[in-house]
């Protein structure tokens, strides 16, 4: 297996959170369980590179596709890569790497070449299916949150929705924190409920209005979270939705913000 696609921070982290092996049969007990790092090793592989999993290379990585693609359902059906995006959020807290005070919120669309859930006729791809990613992060980049939706469901939609999907942060003192106290937005956010519904949950939205000249000075901020949208598709299985399984694609999205996340808390030691 290259140790370069599962590194020992990132193994340390993930291990814990793994569900425990299915005990083996003693009679009749088969071939022996591919071990979790190949399998997540196998994972990062398609995830990195984009290729199908059938094209996983077990020479290399020391895992077949389709084991790795039974590892990610399992693994994303119980739950682990949240709890993952989670720990390494309020790791960063502790280090005092993550403001939330200042947050962006933007979404991208990606097409969808297999059909299945969470998928529409994109309004600016002449109605080819495809899915929408949407992403809260802070001033620095680092994403709070990510959803999945149809291609064809509007941003302004999903900003409350992606608002209670961030999880509680806990800090080496103070209250939890699940709330930024300033969001920024463009103008596809522009709704005078949507801003009601922020001020309500103690959040002031500074939304760029329609029909107003470019140059409210907004973009000085909001631009990290389209930086942390060319992180997120820097990982090429993200770049076109290739899973019919919604979750499954989510699975690998919360898998690539966690990594971003993990790529930050380097940088504060």
């Amino acid at each position: 297996m290259r140790a370069d696609l599962v590194p020992d921070d990132l193994w340390e982290r993930v291990a814990p959170l793994l569900p425990p092996a299915p005990a083996r049969r003693h009679r009749y007990p088969g071939r022996l369980r591919v071990p979790d790092r190949a399998a997540l090793a196998g994972i990062m592989h398609v995830l990195r590179t984009g290729v199908a999993w059938r094209d996983v290379p077990v020479e290399t990585v020391g895992c077949s596709g389709v084991s790795a693609w039974r590892r990610l359902r399992d693994w994303t059906e119980a739950g682990v890569w949240p709890r993952l995006h989670a720990a390494l959020l309020t790791e960063l807290r502790r280090a005092d790497s993550l403001d939330m005070d200042d947050c962006a919120v933007d979404g991208s669309r990606v097409r969808a070449l297999k059909g299945g859930d969470h998928v529409g006729p994109s309004p600016v791809d002449r109605a080819r299916p495809g899915s929408k990613h949407h992403l809260i992060v802070d001033r620095h980049g680092t994403p709070f949150a990510v959803t999945l939706t149809g291609g064809n469901r509007h941003d302004v939609t999903q900003l409350v929705p992606l608002l209670d999907t961030i999880p509680s942060i806990r800090g080496l003192r103070g209250r939890l924190r699940r709330r930024p106290r300033r969001l920024y937005a463009d103008r596809g956010y522009d709704f005078d409920k949507y801003r009601r519904l922020l001020w309500k949950r103690g959040i002031k939205p500074l939304i760029a209005r329609r029909g107003v000249a470019h140059g409210s000075g907004l973009g000085k901020v909001r631009w990290v979270v389209e930086r942390a949208f060319a992180w997120l598709h820097h990982f090429k299985r993200l770049r076109i939705r290739y899973e019919r399984r919604a979750d499954l694609h989510r699975g690998l999205l919360e898998l690539a913000c966690s990594i971003i996340c993990l790529r930050r808390l380097r940088k504060s030691f």
